[in-house]
């Protein structure tokens, strides 16, 4: 199967929600996720999860085009 390749991702923590929200962009389309990691998660593990997440989706996502905001 050939994955499309995603433009970037950005993970955040929502505090009303007290979970981890990615959004994948893919040109014009956004595909947002939330990710059931504690709020201490280091940023390895959550780019890792923006990552298994795009691929669930069916894109490609580079490590290098993931943000993460505390």
């Amino acid at each position: 199967m050939t994955l499309l390749r995603a433009d970037q991702a950005k993970v955040e923590w929502i505090a009303d929600k007290k979970q981890w929200h990615v959004e994948i962009t893919v040109g014009a389309e956004v595909v947002k996720r939330w990710l059931k990691q504690p709020h201490e998660a280091d940023d390895a593990t959550l780019q890792s999860m923006a990552i298994a997440t795009a691929k669930d989706e069916g894109y490609e996502l580079d490590a290098t085009r993931v943000s993460i905001s505390r």
